[in-house]
């Protein structure tokens, strides 16, 4: 099973922790034909779901990227486009590597944290959807417990618990991506410890 680390939304050095991962991540893993494609999954019809159409929606602001947004609060990748949307951007890019961001469902200590792995993420897992598993690396922010009445869980999570994750995921993609553009990335790879919390 790959590793997935966890990041805690209120250590401000958390983003700087995480973008380092990433960095380490892109460098073994995204080779230079490859297109880097953000998959931000959500809808902002419900809070707990609107995690990553604001992820999306940061990372289109950015002028000069090299690399594709899908998933935006104007147009967002949700449980009836998924599909569809997945086919585009294969048809679209040549060798797109995919990194899925989604908001989750955990365990009550782990709400405000934020992951990063490698692998297919399972979108809707959390509210008993089977859909399309995309990508092959993923970030999900645990925005509420998982539980009982898990869809109503996401319409009442709080504003601020997902905006906090958006603006340490977006900030530690951003720092990431610095360091991977420069080749300064970590000495140790953070890959082969496995973070509890």
């Amino acid at each position: 099973m790959d590793t997935i680390h966890y990041y805690n939304a209120e250590d401000y050095a958390s983003s700087a922790q995480f973008g380092q991962t990433l960095s380490v991540l892109l460098q073994e893993h995204l080779s230079p034909s490859d297109s880097l494609i953000f998959l931000c999954i959500g809808s902002d019809r419900a809070t707990g779901d609107s995690l990553g159409p604001l992820i999306g929606h940061k990372l289109e602001q950015h002028p000069n990227r090299n690399y594709f947004v899908y998933g935006t609060l104007e147009a967002p990748v949700h449980a009836k486009n998924l599909t569809a949307v997945v086919e585009e951007i294969h048809c679209r890019h040549r060798n797109p590597y995919i990194i899925a961001i989604d908001a989750s469902l955990g365990k009550q200590a782990h709400i405000g944290y934020y992951t990063l792995g490698i692998g297919a993420l399972k979108p809707g897992a959390g509210v008993g959807k089977e859909l399309l598993a995309v990508g092959d690396a993923f970030i999900t922010g645990i925005v509420n417990l998982s539980g009982l009445l898990d869809r109503m869980l996401l319409q009442t999570t709080r504003l601020h618990t997902v905006m906090s994750l958006a603006d340490r995921i977006h900030l530690g993609i951003r720092y990431g991506l610095r360091l991977f553009e420069t080749g300064a990335v970590p000495a140790e790879n953070p890959f082969l410890k496995q973070i509890s919390v």
